[in-house]
């Protein structure tokens, strides 16, 4: 999650997510530079980037997460029927 927050193309494509860390590259880095000249939207830009990298690895925490309960609830299911 900390890696979302710092370096956001790295963060969507370790979570498997390629096209979406290209166009959040370009998002991050285009609200970089708007940051460093003295325009508003920059910072605007930059937090969109944030807010959808940290949003699709908490997404991809929650699918692993919800994977886990199904597939505990398959395992326990099997346990109970006879034969």
């Amino acid at each position: 999650m900390m890696l979302a927050l710092l370096i956001l193309p790295l963060a969507l494509l370790l979570a498997g997510r390629p096209f979406q860390a290209v166009f959040n590259a370009l998002l991050w880095l285009s609200g970089l530079v708007l940051i460093v000249l003295p325009f508003v939207p920059g910072l605007m830009t930059w937090g969109l980037a944030v807010a959808w990298a940290v949003l699709v690895v908490r997404g991809r925490q929650r699918e692993a997460r919800d994977r886990r309960l199904i597939e505990t609830a398959l395992a326990q299911d099997r346990a109970r029927r006879p034969g």
